[in-house]
């Protein structure tokens, strides 16, 4: 069977396509031949004549695997051999240092750690994975089709770890992690360090490519401030003893690197000469005094809390009196509402001082993530309507793997994500179910999206027994941890003063099912603000509904007996998302555990 247009409307659908309804073929064309049948007939009859291999049925032989389809040429990479296909425990991950400036570069020779600038790599390019998204957008364009290209969407660290020839230039890209990005994750060195360490884990074990991965690590001095750069030291000392988290490491010259590496060509672009100045290589950054040892780098500073401010006070106040206020007041959480009041008021292009408002907010966002005050960085980019970059993907990391995520604060309206969406729809959903109710949570929210996507990834036993990730009762849970470990006489810490690292370990310690020292409250309250659920859960709640002529009742929600067992089975997944749905009524996590054991 097929679809067509009628001859009389071939030119109206020409000028627009969907303008014409498409007729059905039915089973039949003028009651003479089934294309479909007669296809597999002709086909049939040249096999059973010897005529026509089998092999001939699909030339590129796509029913073998990847690694041994026939390839007419090596220019492009392909898949490892089975006989030499490499596995996680002695494949070598090439690991290239660079250093954004040469007085960098000098101090770490003197811990031992040699690293290259741009400089010193040329002709070889050093790209940010944007530059690289910009040009894989030129794969598959074609005006007169009206076909626009790869979408710009984030390359991961698999398509990083390539080498590239670019228009007879031969570049390597930076993974994202090291991207100076709009989103503030990046400040926190703790949680780029262990992201790092799993990437690279993830390359050990998911590289399959022909050549060795070839893993870019930019280094600047802003990565060796603070109380973490002992640690950065530790992990650039680990890479120069060869091993990382019992990874091999190879670290070396780039140029030295290039002949065991994986090569791409990227010839499309060749064909559109205009695009070759539109990329913009990573260059290194002139200093004029040196630094002698890591102690003379400038450090960032202790986190200084500002004094209280109630915003009401100033609501009413004149805009020339906030401006006022705003010279005299050194608290950076009083800054931060103070500039959150003249947004509202006067627009984002207000300008104060020596820039916009949004400049001011900015600055002030980074000021206080050099002083570690998380409260106010996460308050100043909500404000802002910031949003990670690979926020999608993470959220599709999820999906792929049969749950579904929902947004929104704990207590008000959650919205649920079934199917992938774009950042522009992602954005507008976690900025209006809850911005309104929790500024910092907006932010918040997607820093948990992005870690949750991660240990998925990694580690999904984590979430047996998780269906559906409420992403503000998990915020809940982590709140009730923290009142937990603090114990009864103490004062619990805020979610939101929190580094993003220390977000991420907590969220790992209510996932890992380890609550023997909580009482049996505490654990219902925490299992039940996950929807954590026992594996037979489903299994039992049809075996009820079975029993049960007149359905289930939950909170005031009715879950039928007809037409559910008519229209589902006991294993489909539509049957254990209806249940969830019906759970979702209930909002006390406690409550909603014990209808679970009940």
């Amino acid at each position: 069977m097929y679809y067509y247009v009628q001859r009389m409307d071939i030119e109206d659908a020409r000028r627009d396509p969907l303008s014409i309804s498409r007729r059905s073929s039915k089973e039949w064309i003028d009651g003479r031949v089934h294309l479909m049948g007669n296809a597999l007939y002709v086909i049939a009859s040249l096999l059973l004549d010897n005529l026509l291999h089998v092999n001939e049925l699909d030339p590129i032989r796509r029913y073998l695997p990847a690694s041994e389809r026939p390839r007419k040429s090596i220019r492009y990479s392909f898949f490892q051999r089975l006989h030499d296909s490499g596995t996680a425990s002695d494949l070598i991950v090439q690991v290239v240092l660079i250093a954004e400036s040469s007085r960098l570069q000098s101090m770490l020779a003197t811990y031992g750690i040699q690293t290259q600038t741009p400089h010193q790599i040329e002709p070889i390019q050093i790209w940010s994975t944007w530059e690289l998204v910009k040009a894989y957008n030129y794969l598959g364009l074609n005006p007169k089709l009206g076909l626009t290209g790869r979408p710009p969407r984030p390359i991961g660290i698999l398509g990083t770890s390539k080498i590239y020839r670019i228009c007879g230039k031969l570049v390597l890209c930076y993974p994202i992690m090291f991207e100076q990005s709009d989103f503030y994750l990046s400040h926190d060195m703790d949680l780029v360090i262990d992201d790092l360490k799993a990437d690279i884990t993830f390359l050990a074990k998911f590289w399959k490519l022909s050549g060795r991965p070839t893993f870019c690590m930019v280094l600047r001095e802003s990565d060796l401030r603070g109380e973490h750069f002992g640690q950065m030291l530790n992990l650039l000392a680990s890479f120069k003893r060869g091993d990382c988290d019992g990874v091999k490491i190879r670290t070396g010259r780039l140029q030295n690197l290039v002949s065991t590496s994986c090569i791409e060509h990227l010839d499309f672009l060749q064909n559109m000469p205009e695009v070759t100045m539109q990329f913009k290589a990573f260059e290194e950054i002139t200093t004029v005094t040196a630094y002698r040892s890591l102690t003379d780098i400038p450090r960032a500073t202790r986190k200084i809390s500002g004094y209280f401010i109630r915003p009401e006070e100033y609501e009413l106040k004149s805009t020339w009196d906030i401006c006022q206020c705003l010279k005299t007041c050194d608290g950076t959480r009083m800054q931060s509402k103070l500039l959150h009041i003249l947004l509202k008021r006067e627009g984002p292009n207000f300008y104060i001082e020596d820039g916009t408002l949004v400049d001011k907010i900015e600055r002030l966002a980074k000021k206080a993530a050099n002083t570690r005050n998380w409260q106010v960085v996460r308050f100043c980019y909500s404000i802002l309507g910031k949003i990670v970059d690979s926020l999608v993907p993470s959220v599709t990391s999820v999906l792929v793997r049969g749950k579904q995520v929902t947004i929104g604060v704990f207590g008000h309206e959650e919205e649920t994500i079934s199917k992938p969406i774009t950042p522009a729809e992602m954005k507008t959903m976690i900025y209006r179910l809850c911005q309104p109710h929790d500024i910092c949570q907006a932010v918040l929210q997607q820093e948990l999206l992005i870690s949750i996507g991660k240990l998925i990834s990694t580690t999904p036993e984590l979430f047996d027994g998780i269906l559906q990730i409420r992403i503000g009762w998990v915020t809940h849970a982590m709140k009730l941890e923290l009142e937990y470990e603090c114990g009864e006489d103490g004062e619990p810490d805020k979610i939101e003063e929190l580094s993003p690292s220390s977000v991420n370990h907590l969220l790992q310690r209510i996932l890992a099912k380890d609550l023997s020292n909580r009482t049996p409250l505490q654990r219902r309250q925490i299992n039940g603000a996950l929807n954590r659920v026992p594996s037979d859960f489903y299994d039992r709640v049809w075996e009820i509904l079975e029993r049960t002529p007149d359905g289930i009742a939950v909170a005031g929600s009715h879950f039928p007996q007809q037409p559910t067992l008519s229209d589902m089975t006991i294993y489909e997944r539509n049957f254990s998302l209806s249940v969830e749905n019906l759970l979702s009524k209930v909002a006390d996590p406690a409550y909603g555990q014990i209808i679970c054991e009940v």
